[in-house]
């Protein structure tokens, strides 16, 4: 069954919106797990408007399931995640002004500085991931990178508007999935999604894993981080195509 990682973010987004001490986002880690989350994901941000230095280490101490952690590729934020060694990073593009992570990184643009910061994460035994958009060059670079995994960008099926756009959407991760497969890589896949939106995206073949964040946190503010994940385990379980034995 395709697996789901619970992305806290937004619980640190609370807590910094009053500059206080909750909610605190490892509690947040706590009950997601217990709702049955595969993996726990939180962004450490050059300016950690959200999740913070304290929060990574104290993650690290008490999350029994994976720990993924979204990165830039800037110097510190790299010796960071090297001293930290979660289970999984996943390298995303980062801008100052935006809200959240919007598209994929450039994978083949930068290839030459990801292939060093891939490699001295490995080194450190960490698994390594690129949050890009579903696009097949951008795909095959990053297997040439050396990473063992892609988290494919649901953004433009999010955001699209008319049926053609959703269709023409589904299609590209449905390309990219099977050219991430081709490649060796684990297809993994967020961004947008919602309990209202996830069910056409679970049903395509190859996703190994989703990360979904603000959706799962939005529900939890009125049923609780535990039951909130727990629905969309459901969802997903119930959407997944089923493996053949």
């Amino acid at each position: 069954m395709v697996k789901l990682g619970v992305n806290i973010d937004h619980v640190a987004t609370v807590r910094q919106a009053r500059k206080t001490d909750e909610p605190d986002p490892v509690w947040a880690a706590v009950e997601a797990e217990l709702g049955g989350a595969d993996g726990i994901t939180f962004h450490l941000r050059e300016d950690r408007r959200h999740i913070n230095d304290r929060d990574a280490r104290v993650l690290k101490e008490t999350v029994a399931a994976k720990l993924n952690m979204e990165m830039s590729i800037a110097a510190g934020i790299v010796r960071i995640a090297g001293e930290l060694k979660p289970d999984q990073c996943t390298l995303v593009p980062e801008k100052r002004e935006e809200l959240t992570t919007e598209g994929g990184l450039n994978v083949r643009k930068f290839a030459r500085r990801i292939k060093r910061v891939v490699s001295d994460l490995h080194n450190k035994g960490i698994t390594l991931s690129a949050f890009i958009e579903p696009d097949v060059d951008q795909i095959r670079a990053s297997a040439d990178c050396g990473f063992d995994a892609v988290e494919l960008w649901t953004g433009g099926y999010a955001h699209a508007k008319t049926p053609r756009a959703v269709q023409r959407e589904i299609n590209r991760l449905d390309r990219g999935v099977e050219t991430g497969i081709e490649c060796g890589l684990e297809v993994h896949g967020g961004h947008g999604l919602t309990y209202r939106n996830v069910e056409r995206i679970a049903a395509i073949p190859g996703f190994g894993e989703f990360n979904i964040g603000h959706s799962i946190v939005a529900r939890a503010t009125l049923v609780g981080m535990r039951v909130a994940v727990e629905q969309m385990k459901d969802l997903l379980f119930q959407y997944s195509p089923v493996e053949l034995m």
